[in-house]
């Protein structure tokens, strides 16, 4: 199927906190091409974020990742941008900014986060659905794009339906077309936007609109499986439980179909895949994308 270039890693926090020459080997035996490294979950706290952002450990965490063969593709910085309070609103996206500054000591572009709700830990809130919540939205992210655009980098959102402000592939086009800047981006994550009440279309059909309405504003993909939850009246079933990529119902061969049709190349990043599901995910997704462990992608 691999017509393209397609690189496949997994998230740093998802093997747990370790130093980054420890992450870097238990990273390896999995071969993965890419990281997504989110410096408060995935690095151990002492030092903490602020130290692991300064150049020289930056430069050191790169460097120790590399030597395993992996690169940083996303920073994970995640942040609630419609924080009911300002001024703990105004201090999460400073902290925002600054990843965006050291972005590229890290050897990436994307700086990640989801779109949070008006609860303060970013939790189901029923105003996340309210026009008012997604003005905030709006404003917050064309503050964080305008920094990106300057520094070349990109923020990347990721939509989550029922639970954050940015909740469907509509509100998403909206939010893309309100900020044109190449500073924003989207990080696509299908089974984030699925409802958990389920869909009314086949996920192929899913799939092909999402790409339609994201096109090439889809900065990454994250990539994980569900197990569902029963069949709706009229619908292709609920969203149960989030498991490891191939333990469920994700239709992957669909989303690879419409995926390589439309991308040359895109970065593909597992989630929910500690070491015991690691290797089974990434064959997975080797052999859906047509290509063998030790063969490019």
């Amino acid at each position: 199927m691999a017509a393209g270039r397609y690189r496949i890693g997994l998230r740093a926090h998802d093997f747990g906190r370790l130093p980054a020459e420890d992450l870097a080997a238990a990273l390896r035996p999995f071969r993965p091409d890419i990281t997504q490294l989110a410096l408060s979950k995935a690095l151990p706290d002492p030092p903490g974020e602020e130290e692991y952002l300064k150049p020289r450990a930056a430069a050191s965490i790169r460097s120790a990742l590399a030597e395993k063969g992996v690169s940083v593709s996303v920073l994970g910085c995640y942040i609630n941008p419609v924080h009911p309070n300002p001024g703990e609103r105004d201090r999460q996206l400073q902290r925002f900014e600054a990843h965006l500054k050291r972005a590229g000591d890290f050897g990436c572009r994307i700086v990640g986060t989801e779109t949070g709700s008006p609860a303060p830990d970013s939790s189901r809130h029923p105003g996340a659905a309210s026009e008012a919540s997604f003005e905030l939205l709006c404003e917050s992210l064309a503050r964080l794009a305008g920094v990106a655009e300057r520094l070349g980098a990109v923020v990347g959102v990721e939509p989550v339906a029922d639970i954050h402000v940015l909740s469907s592939l509509e509100k998403t086009a909206r939010l893309l077309d309100r900020i044109p800047s190449p500073g924003l981006g989207i990080i696509f994550d299908p089974v984030n936007l699925m409802p958990i009440a389920g869909l009314a279309e086949p996920q192929s059909d899913f799939f092909e609109r999402a790409f339609d309405r994201l096109g090439s504003r889809i900065a990454a993909i994250h990539l994980k499986d569900f197990l569902p939850s029963g069949r709706e009246s009229g619908g292709q079933g609920g969203k149960g439980a989030i498991v490891a990529l191939g333990r469920g119902a994700f239709d992957l061969g669909a989303f690879l179909e419409s995926l390589v049709r439309r991308f040359p190349s895109m970065d593909l990043l597992l989630e929910n895949c500690g070491p015991g599901e690691a290797a089974a995910s990434m064959r997975a997704l080797r052999q859906a994308l047509g290509v063998s462990p030790g063969e490019s992608i």
